[in-house]
């Protein structure tokens, strides 16, 4: 069984910025989850695309309940390939990721185009698609809902991340404001209540049966 999202963006911003903001857009204010990026390899092709992988290294904490079945030194990070075509003849770019890390407990690929919009030249449409399976019995249905909410979080970030490095490239001076971090901190307080909440619940309903 394999969880699928699909959605669409729109970055108010030319096809050729955004495919520059693409190799810039780290770090910024909204992906301080991402520790390290590594070109693996790059070539141009006789048809003068480019092609690009890169290794991702980002901080990946997961929920109580997922821990005890990582390895300790292994259940806060996780490791990315990114694999990338841009078309200039085509305009268009499009990535392919997932992860490397973890992979037999959840996998998740993510499929990415970045195209002109057809309504404006001068913006630029993301059409993104997700794959986001996981194999532990008992458990797969759960951790692919787990995934997919994460998934749909990062999405939010990944966008907004996107239009900060635009605005920056373009001279602008943007900042994450009070408001914006005050809430996240606010949601990743409320979530870790939560599944702390789960697991004392889950050790109480344990010695229950003893």
């Amino acid at each position: 069984m394999v969880k699928y999202f699909c959605c669409a963006g729109l970055l108010k911003t030319t096809w050729d910025q955004v495919c520059i903001a693409f190799w810039q857009r780290y770090p910024n204010p909204y992906s301080n989850h991402v520790l390290t990026e590594d070109i693996i390899f790059r070539e141009v092709t006789p048809q003068n695309c480019l092609v690009s992988r890169r290794l991702l290294t980002k901080t990946s904490r997961a929920p109580r309940w997922m821990e005890r079945y990582l390895p300790k030194q292994m259940s806060s990070s996780a490791y990315i390939i990114e694999d990338s075509i841009v078309d200039p003849q085509s305009r268009t770019m499009t990535t392919l990721t997932w992860n490397i890390s973890h992979a037999r407990l959840m996998s998740v690929k993510e499929r990415c185009e970045y195209r002109i919009n057809p309504e404006n030249g001068s913006w630029t449409e993301i059409m993104r698609e997700a794959w986001i399976s996981s194999n532990v019995y008992g458990l797969s249905r759960a951790i692919q809902e787990f995934g997919l909410a994460r998934f749909k979080t990062s999405v939010t970030k990944t966008m907004k991340g996107f239009e900060y490095v635009l605005a920056k490239m373009q001279g602008e001076t943007p900042s994450r404001t009070l408001a914006e971090t005050a809430t996240e901190r606010a949601r990743e307080t409320a979530l870790a209540a939560k599944e702390k909440a789960k697991d004392l619940a889950s050790q109480a309903k344990k010695k229950q049966y003893v």
